[in-house]
């Protein structure tokens, strides 16, 4: 491992580190006014969901690094208090990249990202009509991070209403995230797309305590075959495999337990059925490893 000592590098050797290890980011396409009613559009991926109750997303609007002036989009908020932060999808984001572009305060990226506005229902930003999942927001507080070149401003919104697209929503109003396709920041100019065989379901109950890696056998746990993931998978287990499973498991792999390597062997069933989600039989089997 390399050790990078943040105080002793420059501010913008301190932010490519930082964007390419806390990945991918959700992108805030962030919609303000200035007192004058002009609109601003831009990108920040310094961004996060906070709480529920209040439902409250947190963005960082960062000083420029070259002259240490603030962004168009925090002197908008400062002035009037309201925000759209509308989520990105993989339909805008060469759109949204254009609007990421350091433009002057009198420029409409709207206009120039060729975006359509749409009126907001309780707050003066317009939306992105293009975007599938729109929050209007008021400012609760803005928090200055440091004066220098670099620093960010916590901007704390609390929302007050979202408008979620239609055919993006699945049973119990739930968000479908292949339908939504949403795009995450990364480092440097990688995004992610996040859909498709990018998603993974990790399912595991927080409610009732799990086996823990302790309780594995022994043969499991200095496996060479196992994975890190394979591993967690029967640890998260919330009981262990009763001696009749274990029985049955034997009598389906005999002629696995008759060959030469026959805990190698075992352990590869256990993460053929373990990736094909028969999970009782995959953790059968990693119990039967400890009684050859």
């Amino acid at each position: 491992m390399r050790t990078f000592n943040l105080s002793e590098l420059p501010t913008y050797e301190v932010y490519q580190l930082l964007i390419g290890a806390i990945a991918p980011r959700p992108i805030a396409f962030v919609s303000t006014v200035n007192a004058k009613g002009q609109a601003n559009l831009a990108p920040y991926s310094f961004f996060n969901a906070f709480s529920s109750n209040p439902p409250i997303v947190v963005f960082s609007s960062n000083r420029r690094v070259t002259d240490n002036s603030t962004k168009d989009t925090l002197n908008n908020l400062q002035e009037t208090g309201e925000v759209v932060i509308n989520m990105v999808n993989y339909a805008i984001v060469r759109q949204m990249a254009i609007s990421s572009i350091e433009f002057g305060a009198e420029v409409n990226e709207f206009e120039h990202s060729g975006l359509t506005p749409l009126v907001s229902t309780q707050v003066r930003p317009f939306r992105v009509a293009e975007s599938p999942i729109q929050l209007e927001c008021k400012v609760q507080d803005i928090i200055p991070l440091g004066e220098a070149g670099g620093a960010g401003h916590l901007v704390i919104c609390k929302l007050l209403c979202m408008h979620v697209q239609e055919d993006i929503l699945g049973e119990k109003n739930r968000i479908n995230p292949h339908k939504a396709d949403l795009m995450g920041r990364m480092g440097r100019s990688y995004y992610v797309r996040a859909s498709g065989e990018a998603i993974h379901t990790v399912y595991q109950s927080i409610m009732k305590p799990c086996i823990g890696y302790p309780s594995l056998p022994e043969s499991v746990r200095e496996s060479t075959i196992l994975t890190g993931n394979d591993i967690g998978r029967l640890a998260g287990l919330l009981e262990i495999p009763n001696k009749y499973a274990i029985a049955k498991a034997r009598t389906k792999v005999n002629e696995i337990l008759e060959s030469e390597n026959a805990l190698e062997q075992l352990h590869e069933r256990v993460q053929f059925e373990l990736a094909t989600e028969n999970v009782a039989f995959a953790a059968a089997l990693a119990w039967l490893g400890d009684e050859l």
